[in-house]
């Protein structure tokens, strides 16, 4: 009797991923429709102030009224940042925390919060961003679509970050640079179901955002020429430059908050008040330097005003984005990094064509680059800064430029011990949680790159953080099943189980786990 083999049962394809990448599009839908109305807002608002300032310099009577109003304003808002202190400041270090583990908040009180008070402080004119609110709102919707769905908690934090991608994007209209700020800088995680998410939610968010402001990008700026090899060195001086001042805006930037509570007999929620007076004065006499900077860019791109015209906007600038985000409004640092970045480039320039070591023509040019330059530094996050002002400004040409500015100011910044600043923002608002045995599951993917401790080491040689089980590694597109004799190598991805509000504590402990003693 012949033996005749069995047809084996064809297994039907994994749709996993398509069926994350579905529900991050939803996701970045409504995200990119409530950040579009957000941004929408403010950009209204900004027009709204500068109205209001010229009617008062003519009518000084009621600038005593406006006094009283802007009072009242700063009151309100930081009255819900009393409530929910989730909604201060720029909300990336508050996503960070949430997908670490390490900080959980209600998504509707948040939202509705953050909306509001960050179109009244942003969209008052002061100092602030619109991206920072712009990623928790994203974040926020994702969360609160997580919620009303009932997904799983890996699910729920992957929809998180696409809803990050997705606010940005909106923002910015950089959903590429979006994706992988949110990889690099928040969730900290290159995994292929999280960035294939991210970017579906980002496209889409980007899409539904062209439709409020249309397809030219946000910082449009026209330039005569590309930059030629023979000025390659005055990059690297220029990153050098841009670490150092880099490196100073982090270390104040962190030191606001104490001295807010040291100069002022004022309670932490009405620091708001201070800088709702000082733009006062800003809009009487020089309005058109409110807002988060996206105007200064473009007109110091434009008109080039003198050397000493740039130091003092430089300074005003630096110090009132200080005290604006060092007093807890709704608001972030982002797009203040980029305009700050752009006046030191042109400082960096206007001082080179004075003393004949740079022609004229290349001026613009220094101010695109040094955008990326300074925002890689402070927030060291070189591939999105370099990405970021690509998309941002609409060309190609500045990548190599781009590249050598970021990664030397980068790399100064990272002698000078600086730390991504997002990462020490959330330092300063929760620190990780001590382990716990009890709730429900979670788990935690750790990547392994190159140079990593681990590398060349089987799992038996560790001594694992209690109330965790590593129970998968994940090693191109297989998962092995690990034993103590498996070897680790670069590029794994270790997945461990722990309770859920161990995962920032664990994340933690497996950056440098004891080692067996044989």
């Amino acid at each position: 009797m012949q033996w005749q083999a069995q047809p084996t049962k064809k297994q039907s394809p994994d749709r996993t991923r398509l069926t994350y990448i579905l529900q991050g599009c939803l996701t970045g839908a409504i995200a990119g429709l409530v950040v579009s109305i957000f941004r929408l807002s403010i950009v209204n608002g900004l027009k709204l102030m500068l109205v209001v300032y010229k009617y008062l310099l003519m009518t000084p009577a009621l600038i005593p009224v406006w006094l009283l109003l802007m009072l009242l304003v700063a009151i309100v808002v930081g009255y819900m940042g009393r409530q929910y202190p989730e909604i201060k400041g720029s909300g990336i270090p508050q996503v960070e925390g949430q997908l670490s583990g390490n900080l959980e908040y209600a998504w509707w009180p948040v939202l509705w919060r953050k909306f509001v008070g960050g179109i009244l402080s942003i969209g008052s004119g002061l100092f602030l961003g619109r991206e920072g609110p712009s990623i928790q709102l994203g974040a926020t919707v994702a969360q609160g679509y997580a919620q009303a769905t009932h997904q799983t908690e890996l699910k729920r934090r992957v929809l998180i970050a696409s809803g990050a991608a997705a606010g940005l994007s909106a923002a910015f209209n950089a959903p590429i640079a979006s994706t992988l700020f949110v990889l690099e800088e928040v969730y900290h995680n290159f995994s292929p179901l999280i960035w294939t998410t991210a970017l579906a939610s980002a496209i889409v968010s980007n899409f539904v955002s062209t439709v409020f402001f249309g397809l030219t990008p946000v910082l449009h700026i026209v330039y005569a020429r590309t930059l030629p090899l023979t000025m390659y060195p005055h990059l690297l001086l220029l990153g050098i430059f841009l670490g150092g001042m880099g490196f100073f805006y982090q270390r104040i930037l962190l030191k606001m908050n104490d001295w807010y509570t040291y100069l002022t007999r004022l309670p932490n929620w009405l620091f708001g008040i201070i800088p709702f007076i000082l733009i006062i004065p800003i809009g009487l006499y020089i309005p058109q330097l409110m807002g988060g900077g996206n105007n200064i860019i473009l007109a110091i791109a434009a008109h080039s005003p003198t050397l000493i015209v740039l130091i003092g906007i430089f300074a005003l600038r630096f110090i009132f984005s200080m005290i604006s985000y060092g007093s807890g409004l709704p608001g972030g640092i982002f797009l203040p990094i980029l305009s700050l970045g752009a006046i030191l480039g042109a400082i960096y320039g206007k001082t080179m064509i004075q003393l004949g070591l740079m022609p004229s023509a290349y001026l613009v040019n220094f101010i695109i680059i040094a955008m990326a330059g300074y925002f890689a530094g402070i927030g060291k996050a070189p591939f999105t800064a370099i990405l970021l002002i690509t998309e941002m400004v609409g060309t190609l040409h500045h990548l190599m430029p781009l590249a050598v500015v970021s990664i030397t100011a980068y790399i100064v910044v990272d002698i000078l011990g600086g730390a991504p600043i997002y990462e020490s923002l959330l330092h300063k608002i929760v620190q990780p949680t001590m382990p716990h045995a009890g709730g429900k599951l979670d788990r935690v993917e750790f990547p392994l790159f190159v140079g990593s401790y681990m590398v060349g080491h089987q799992v038996r040689d560790f001594q694992w953080p209690q109330n965790s089980l590593l129970i998968a590694i994940r090693r191109g597109e297989r998962e092995i099943i690990p034993h103590g004799d498996t070897l680790l190598i670069a590029g794994d991805t270790l997945v461990v189980t722990t309770g859920h509000r161990n995962r920032g504590n664990l994340l933690h402990l497996l950056d440098r786990l004891p080692v067996q003693t044989k």
